[in-house]
């Protein structure tokens, strides 16, 4: 068996509808990122110094030293970048979900009890500012431990959001796993929040942002003025605004740093973008937890029998009957690299279909023999399967006049005479007289193009009926 873990499809092509608070066309959710005294530094145990997220171009680690600059910088962030900001956000009554790594917090009460007093939301940044890459997962495990108890000795509670930032492959199911958080944010895959089953674990991700994110100020291509961040957020923000004014609201996820946005020159394109986006009607602002309370509430999570996940038999019993009589379809489907985009009807039918349409001509032969003619003798003695019967009647092909049954079975026989099958078509997607003009039309088709029109209707009737079972 062979699964693919990645979700290439989220919501698909119909997202659900946000109903965020008011008929708002947008959330906003400003993100503070307090890192500043939890980076690598040889004085925090670390075997180098921090190279990342500064206004030093190219820095680099110096193992074994403290690198005096990239401390001072942090130290900016701390000193006077966090009360710049601090009273910009009060002064302007705007919700704020900090980003705290925990020793950082330890190392700066002043701060932390500033953003109690302000009412900010305090989320956990893992235990240090460093990597996780290439963490064996039982030292993540235990940093994540250790994260949540300093978190909740410096803050007086428990962090009920988690955002690591530098992490590993296993970050987002071991913070899942402790099923303590509301909301997760490691992940950069959508504009909505969306959920996660871990285990038994149904957890809610709301993804973060590195693009709408002042961290471009640190790197290359990225902002150089504040008028670049401020066009950015602004354009950013127009494009959601129209989307929620057309009824498909998102979120906006706006990612800041003390030490970066909290600059003079920096700060000015924030406000200006803050006070350009005051100016609507319509906008939320909200921390995540708020977000994540209100899509609980509003979307609460439903588990479905995933077909990625079924066993073969489970597989099989659940969509052998999806093409007439051929169960080997799903068998063989059921061997593909299946993963979450084969969760949904789209997706459960593109890998049946392959199988089917992989198959030598003579087996699809069979599979097109296998269907009941239209209105046709099994029918009339009530031996369809439960789909064909159903299908049939749904185009009132149950209820034949006299006159509407011979012309049925004058046209059946002619046709599997001509071509070897009976005649299939979605009758799903036609009515009875619709369904007598297709018949007499593919009656003066030749054999070949009959051949293709009959495997691509049996893929057809296969796609309506998985919508019957599916996403």
């Amino acid at each position: 068996m062979i699964r693919y873990p990645r979700d290439m499809r989220g919501y698909g092509p119909n997202a659900p509808d946000a109903a965020w608070p008011g008929g708002a066309k947008v959330a906003i959710s400003l993100v503070l990122n307090y890192e500043e005294g939890g980076e690598n530094s040889i004085l925090h145990g670390d075997a180098a110094s921090e190279a990342f997220l500064s206004d030093i171009a190219g820095a680099a680690m110096w193992p074994g030293q403290r690198h005096w600059n990239m401390e001072s910088i942090y130290e900016y962030g701390a000193r006077a970048g966090f009360w710049r900001l601090h009273r910009l956000f009060t002064g302007m009554g705007l919700p704020i979900t900090i980003y705290g790594v925990a020793t950082a917090l330890a190392r700066n009460p002043e701060q932390v009890e500033a953003m109690k007093a302000a009412g900010w939301e305090i989320a956990s940044h893992g235990l240090k500012w460093v990597e996780h890459k290439d963490m064996p997962e039982a030292e993540e495990r235990r940093q994540i431990t250790e994260a949540i108890a300093l978190h909740t000795e410096v803050v007086g509670a428990p962090p009920t959001g988690w955002y690591t930032g530098r992490c590993s492959a296993n970050t987002v199911r071991l913070t899942a796993e402790t099923g303590i958080f509301d909301w997760i944010s490691d992940t950069y895959d959508d504009d909505l929040p969306y959920w996660l089953e871990v285990g038994a674990r149904d957890q809610l991700v709301i993804p973060y942002t590195l693009e709408a994110n002042d961290m471009r100020f640190a790197t290359s291509p990225g902002w150089i003025e504040g008028e670049m961040f401020f066009q950015y957020l602004k354009d950013s923000f127009d494009t959601l605004y129209a989307e929620g004014l057309e009824g498909r609201a998102k979120m906006f996820s706006i990612g800041l740093h003390n030490r970066l946005i909290g600059r003079p020159g920096k700060v000015a394109g924030l406000k200006r973008f803050l006070d350009y986006a005051r100016t609507h009607d319509g906008v939320w602002f909200a921390t995540r937890g708020q977000i994540a309370a209100h899509w609980a509430a509003t979307h609460p999570h439903r588990r479905f029998a995933r077909p990625s996940q079924m066993t073969r038999g489970q597989f099989v019993n659940a969509f052998g009957a999806i093409y007439e009589h051929s169960p080997w379809i799903a068998e063989q489907a059921w061997d593909l690299e299946l993963g979450p985009a084969h969760d949904s009807a789209v997706g459960l039918g593109n890998a049946l279909a392959r199988a089917f349409r992989s198959a030598s001509e003579s087996q699809r032969l069979r599979v097109l023999r296998a269907h009941p003619d239209l209105a046709g003798k099994l029918a009339q003695a009530k031996r369809l399967t439960a789909e064909s019967s159903a299908e049939q009647a749904s185009a009132g092909l149950d209820a034949l006049t006299d006159a509407e049954r011979a012309r049925f079975e004058a046209l059946n026989t002619a046709y599997t005479a001509r071509f070897g099958f009976p005649f299939i078509i979605a009758v799903r997607d036609h009515d009875k007289a619709g369904i007598l003009r297709a018949f007499e039309t593919r009656l003066a088709n030749d054999a070949d193009t009959e051949f293709a029109t009959a495997c691509a209707q049996v893929e057809r009737i296969a796609g309506l009926r998985l919508k019957d079972l599916l996403p």
